[in-house]
């Protein structure tokens, strides 16, 4: 199996009011990427075409090396999913489901799944319908474990979630990719959560890519200005991203070669909701 786990190359989708154009990514083995970018930026629609629920107009979509139409059964064997809502029948009890999702996969290990509902406190007998959300998303989560999957892919899976059941799942996705053989695509809008345990970061903004690399260069690369309007002039107006002014005070994104002409105003660390906020009210810039 390839060391990369998931390979982009210029996919495109193109719907009546949006386009997704040239998103291309890599997600090596044994790393977690974030995917960020605000509502409506192309995040889902990405997740949408890797798994191929849509299908793409351009581009290729590789996992572990291969293409994902192609080989899509024996890709999806290797693949687990967990979206922002559960997908499984409201009627089924946990029991069930594992009934359900077992005959499915070559690789279902009743033991792993025993384990998990073990260690996630989840009731046996109780409905899909009838679990908090944070239980189904350890519901999803351990059916993934349970089939072995090598890669798995999460579209939102901590929103609505309590700050407490936040941290669990996070801790348990770091306990996933341990043995430097899984990895994990993580989309979401509470970039908190992926400062914690990210190591690459793909920024879709409007439907083009503005960024992807590491978090780490990706924080280094941006600082938050701030100071007095009057003090602004248009050239260094120029250089700000996502300009936010008011009587009193400014704030704005600058790339960090650009720091030089700011030493006369404040300037702090940006976080990754710095980032996103700013670039997505001024849009992808160059």
């Amino acid at each position: 199996m390839t060391d990369d786990y998931l390979k982009l190359k210029g996919v495109s989708k193109k719907f009546p009011d949006f386009t997704l154009k040239d998103i291309c990514f890599t997600l090596p083995k044994g790393y977690i990427m974030g995917g960020i970018g605000p509502n409506g930026a192309g995040k889902t629609t990405t997740i949408q075409l890797i798994l191929n629920i849509l299908e793409k107009d351009a581009g290729e979509v590789l996992v572990f090396g291969m293409d994902n139409v192609k080989n899509e059964i024996s890709i999806k064997q290797n693949v687990g999913v967990v979206f922002d809502n559960i997908f499984y029948v409201d009627s089924w009890s946990v029991r069930d489901t594992e009934k359900a999702l077992s005959i499915f996969y070559e690789e279902w290990k009743h033991d792993v799944f025993e384990e998990m509902i073990t260690r996630f406190d989840l009731p046996w007998n109780k409905k899909v319908s009838e679990l908090s959300r944070g239980m189904q998303m350890k519901l999803m989560l351990a059916a993934a474990f349970s089939h072995n999957a090598k890669l798995l892919i999460l579209d939102e899976p901590t929103s609505g979630l309590d700050p407490v059941m936040r941290d669990e799942f996070l801790e348990i996705l770091q306990d996933y990719i341990k043995d430097g053989e899984r990895s994990v695509l993580f989309s979401t809008h509470i970039t908190t959560d992926l400062e914690k345990i990210a190591d690459y970061i793909t920024f879709i903004n409007q439907g083009k890519m503005f960024y992807t690399g590491s978090l780490e260069d990706l924080l280094c690369g941006f600082r938050i200005i701030k100071g007095r309007p009057k003090d602004l002039t248009k050239i260094l107006e120029d250089k700000i991203i996502g300009l936010r002014s008011t009587d009193i005070g400014f704030e704005g994104l600058i790339r960090i070669e650009d720091k030089v002409y700011f030493e006369n105003f404040v300037v702090d660390n940006a976080t990754l909701d710095d980032i996103v906020i700013h670039v997505s009210k001024k849009g992808v810039r160059s």
